[in-house]
């Protein structure tokens, strides 16, 4: 086996059943080690020293020894591990904090890799580290982990907050972390860079997009932030997000990763590299932050003269992200698998006339995604209108492994007349009734005939409101509201003419 090739092999994924397994067992706190627990202490240090003397023997060129070692050691982990709940005396948290130390250390060494080299061997046929429009684009395994000279894994603390957030990850936000590392795939080549000129760690970015929005480049919150970043708009505007031609860049992923980038740089210097006080800032203000924190920048976020006057989201927030990054960083040692994905860019140039939304349909489930290609297809458009069709000749851009199925599917065929049928079906429209006078009386019911308000909720389209209601058609709806381009956002009023 090759030295590169073995460090890669340096994981450790198999003990996370035998960690799971102590994390049920309570600590034994200050109760002195019984003799057996002595002797699993010790076989745990011998079985730590191991590993660290099999990663100095592979960057010393020695695979053969380094692999006899590595396997030893790992042996002798997993059988202390395995034995301490049933030892009186052994303290399961000291296991936990060998593993963390070890994680910590693989992080210090880029030819190592990380968890994330699994995943290598996991890419979809005819991926290529080498894409072409990548601009030698690293693999994500060969992602910085340095912040300011620092390992990253030594600025995450593995309090109780993250190890909170750890779980909640894992467990109930498994899907949205699924989903956000999808979306940021296809996503990566236009954000990834902006970050890499700021020489900012690509685990950090993935934290704050999952927490963020999810990788969902259309995302609007309630106070009015914006964009898979989550700017706020007076935020954005400071960092160059402005709105051209109608179209606000905050919803542009490159500049929005831009723009994050530069804000982190620019408060990390503040802020003297803690990142926890830079992230707390960038959820709370940094204003709030600044104020909270004064001179004193080497102060603990959970310094309980800060954590105390926070917000319960930012709170939650640092954490979060922290603990995104982590399992970013570390996927396996969680038990946790990202799915594959070859997220290379593309574009087609449309031979026919056809929206996001018929390019969804007529793509069906190519290349293997079960859920479609609608999301893609819009964060990878920010600036196009999902319903509104673009005439041929538009270059579009989309992932470089749906370049062939749009030539086979959506080019000539059934897909593409199903999709334009579909999506220019008419929904019978309801002449609106008069406008009533101010003394007449509030409709009682969408059948009096009157109008109604409708508040817009997170997800909803205007074709989803009207078809959802039976409300009229899109376009007259549209023209009652002063809608651009069918844009609607959450929290927004509609005027609606009258429903069944």
């Amino acid at each position: 086996m090759a030295p590169h090739a073995l460090l890669r092999s340096l994981r450790l994924a198999p003990l996370a059943g035998a960690f799971t397994l102590l994390a049920a067992c309570a600590s034994s706190g200050g109760t002195k080690p019984s003799p057996q627990a002595s002797q699993l202490y010790a076989q745990l240090d011998q079985a730590s020293q191991g590993y660290e003397t099999a990663l100095a023997q592979a960057r010393a060129g020695n695979a053969a020894q380094s692999q006899q070692t590595l396997d030893a050691s790992l042996d002798k982990l997993k059988d202390a591990a395995a034995h301490c709940p049933s030892t009186q005396g052994c303290d399961p948290q000291r296991f936990f904090s060998v593993f963390d130390r070890l994680l910590r250390l693989k992080d210090g060494n880029f030819d190592l890799g990380d968890d994330l080299s699994s995943m290598g061997d996991d890419v979809q046929e005819g991926s290529n580290s080498d894409r072409s429009g990548a601009a030698g684009l690293p693999e994500a395994q060969r992602s910085v982990t340095l912040l300011r000279g620092q390992q990253l894994s030594q600025l995450i603390a593995m309090n109780g907050p993250v190890k909170a957030a750890l779980e909640m990850w894992l467990t109930q936000w498994r899907g949205n972390l699924m989903d956000a590392y999808v979306n940021y795939q296809f996503l990566r080549y236009q954000m990834w860079p902006e970050y890499q000129k700021q020489d900012l760690p690509e685990a950090l970015l993935f934290g704050i997009l999952a927490k963020e929005s999810g990788g969902k480049v259309h995302a609007v919150s309630r106070s009015g932030a914006a964009g898979p970043l989550q700017f706020m708009y007076a935020t954005g505007l400071r960092f160059g997000l402005n709105t051209e031609d109608g179209f606000d860049s905050r919803f542009d992923p490159a500049e929005a990763a831009r723009a994050n980038a530069e804000y982190m740089d620019e408060q990390l210097k503040v802020f003297n590299n803690n990142l926890e006080l830079t992230l707390a800032a960038y959820n709370g203000g940094e204003g709030r932050m600044r104020r909270l924190v004064g001179d004193n920048t080497s102060v603990s976020l959970y310094d309980p003269t800060i954590y105390n006057q926070l917000s319960q989201e930012t709170r939650d927030y640092v954490p979060s992200v922290l603990a995104a990054a982590w399992l970013f960083l570390h996927p396996e040692s969680y038990n946790l698998r990202f799915p594959r994905v070859d997220g290379a860019q593309g574009s087609i140039v449309l031979k026919r006339p056809a929206s996001l939304t018929e390019l969804t349909v007529c793509l069906g489930s190519a290349a293997g995604m079960s859920d479609g290609w609608f999301r893609t297809l819009r964060n990878l458009n920010p600036r196009l209108d999902p319903q509104v069709s673009q005439p041929a000749g538009v270059r579009i851009m989309v992932p470089r492994v749906l370049e062939k199925p749009y030539e086979a599917r959506c080019t000539d065929g059934p897909w593409p007349i199903l999709a334009n049928d579909l999506h220019t079906a008419v929904v019978p429209v309801v002449p609106p009734s008069p406008t009533p006078s101010p003394s007449a009386a509030p409709a009682r019911s969408s059948s009096s005939g009157k109008t109604r308000n409708y508040v817009v909720r997170r997800g909803d389209t205007l074709t989803g409101i009207v078809n959802k209601l039976g409300c009229s058609s899109v376009q007259e709806v549209a023209e009652m509201n002063g809608l651009n381009h069918q844009h609607i956002k959450p929290g927004q009023t509609l005027k609606l003419p009258s429903c069944r």
